[in-house]
């Protein structure tokens, strides 16, 4: 009897997926993810709307802000949105070329499982696949002067077109120089967190400004102050203009009337000293990311003082470093060397909100993109563009190598691979063979986007890249042409195409090692959330993939 029992290992209603079975919905997991961001690559991509539950709109051809804002419940397809994440932080832009690759990756691979190759092998094949592509990217990549404002607008504008800012990308691609290379460090790297980027809606997106300092979304604390101070001297505090509450539960009492005008006068003194100590140092201007108490905005007003209250704290780091002052916690060190200079501060309207403006800061090491554009969503997709391409040229001054875009460089190192594919043995050829047959998803899907005929470009771009010095020919949409990308300035940083397939492969990689779907009860370590069998939807809606 005892013997007839059957064992019960797992739950009854959680799923198992094993070998082949498992591989295969992973990589459709992963393939569907690559095909919905597909139709957004290159100029002529075309746009996502994203709904939520709220009603909320985006409208974005962004890879990862599609990636970010889709509701994904499948484990493996969570994996891939990662790769997106990763591209995003690493180098800003390159996110929809990352998930494509990783995509076609999975699709070869599928064919090689098909035909009997081994998972291990496959995963062999595209280790030395993507370790012959990084050498080759080093010997295509051209040199670029951190200096060449030319080139860097021309990055910028590579990295802008095909998004929803692309008829001002002339004048964006100057601000965005600008704005990087105002505020590189003298070890040559950039920090982007120090361009600030304030979205405004109700003008065109040719309005868009850069301002040489800092713009502040915030309104004088009283309207007796100044609007506009020239020749600013700004003083940045991180303590409140108005009398202290004591740290302990403390009572005073009073008893005679008189004593309670000397009490009042007291706290009126202790703030108007403040106000005094402000005045003392020769500041005109008054940044404070604590409150302002009533009485001292008189006094401040009288003074003829402009001041801000509750300024954001990374706002006060950015006015720090735009202005060359120090930030102080107590008034009574403020001292004149603490003020940092400004050419101008003034309150002004924009949208029908007042905003602080601190201008032509002698020497800023902090920048502000003014983004404008005629409705909310337009100016989020602008914002986003600006983003993308403040990385770019961030990555080309810091690394100074350039590929060339429109497809030339995936064409180029197809070719090269299919080259090195040959002195390949065992069946890990077929994996190199079929890595550099996944590259050419890249100029495939910008000829699709644009309505060329696909098969046809592809033929042209390798007739074209087998004769010698051709490497940098891409495919120009707007014309259905093979051109010369350098000639034509469509050219991006070596960094953007180095990470996106390094991280597609390595991506790839990974599901192709994965033999066996079990749900989990909790995963410890890693996110620390319950993920129970409900958690993961029945293994993530796995079932509706079969």
């Amino acid at each position: 009897m005892a013997a007839n029992q059957p064992v019960v290992v797992l739950p009854e209603n959680v799923k198992r997926y094993m070998g082949k079975e498992a591989q295969r919905i992973n990589i459709l997991a992963g393939r569907i993810i690559a095909e919905t961001v597909r139709s957004t690559l290159g100029p002529k991509g075309m746009d996502k709307m994203l709904v939520d539950d709220l009603g909320d709109i985006v409208v974005t051809n962004d890879g990862v802000t599609i990636l970010k804002e889709m509701s994904v419940e499948h484990p493996a397809a969570k994996m891939l949105i990662e790769v997106a994440k990763t591209q995003e932080k690493e180098v800003g832009d390159g996110t929809t070329t990352a998930v494509v690759i990783a995509g076609e990756l999975l699709r070869k691979a599928e064919e090689l499982l098909d035909q009997n190759v081994h998972p291990t092998i496959v995963i062999k094949g595209y280790h030395l696949a993507l370790a012959k592509v990084q050498e080759v990217l080093k010997d295509m990549a051209m040199e670029v002067n951190p200096d060449d404002k030319e080139m860097l607008k021309k990055i910028a504008m590579t990295s802008i077109t095909g998004k929803g800012a692309e008829k001002a990308k002339e004048a964006l691609g100057n601000i965005i120089v600008d704005a990087v290379t105002t505020v590189v460090d003298e070890n040559g790297k950039v920090d982007k967190d120090l361009i600030k980027i304030e979205k405004k809606e109700g003008a065109s997106v040719d309005e868009t400004e850069l301002i040489k300092g800092v713009l502040i979304d915030k309104e004088r604390v009283n309207p007796q102050m100044p609007k506009k101070v020239e020749n600013a001297k700004i003083a940045l505090l991180n303590c409140p203009i108005e009398v202290k509450e004591t740290e302990t539960d403390a009572k005073i009492s009073i008893t005679d009337p008189a004593k309670m005008m000397e009490f009042i006068e007291q706290e009126e003194k202790m703030i108007k000293d403040m106000v005094d100590s402000i005045k003392a140092s020769g500041a005109n201007v008054v940044f404070c990311q604590k409150g302002i108490d009533d009485l001292a905005q008189h006094y401040l007003a009288k003074a003829g003082i402009l001041a801000v209250r509750r300024v954001k704290k990374s706002d006060m780091e950015k006015l720090a470093k735009a202005t060359g002052a120090t930030i102080v916690t107590n008034i009574k060190d403020l001292s004149e060397s603490d003020l940092g200079e400004a050419g101008v501060v003034s309150e002004e309207k924009v949208a029908g909100d007042s905003m602080i403006f601190v201008k032509e800061c002698k020497h800023p090491k902090a920048v502000t993109i003014l983004v404008r554009g005629t409705t909310e969503h337009i100016v989020d997709e602008v914002a986003r563009a600006i983003e993308d391409a403040i990385g770019v040229v961030a990555c080309t001054i810091e690394d100074g190598k350039i590929v060339a875009g429109g497809g030339a460089a995936e064409i180029e190192l197809a070719m090269r691979l299919r080259d090195y594919a040959d002195t390949v043995s065992g069946r890990e050829q077929l994996a190199v063979r079929g890595f550099a047959d996944a590259l050419e998803v890249i100029p495939r899907t910008l000829a699709e986007n644009a309505g060329l005929d696909a098969i046809e470009m592809i033929v042209n771009l390798r007739a074209k890249h087998a004769n010698e010095g051709s490497s940098t020919y891409g495919l120009n949409v707007f014309t259905g042409e093979v051109e010369d990308m350098k000639e034509n300035g469509v050219v991006e940083p070596l960094r953007v195409k180095t990470q996106a397939i390094q991280s597609a492969t390595e991506s790839a990689e990974m599901l192709l090692r994965i033999d066996d779907v079990i749900a989990a009860e909790k995963l410890s370590g890693g996110s620390g959330g319950d993920a129970g069998p409900g958690a993961m939807g029945g293994m993530g809606g796995m079932g509706d993939m079969m």
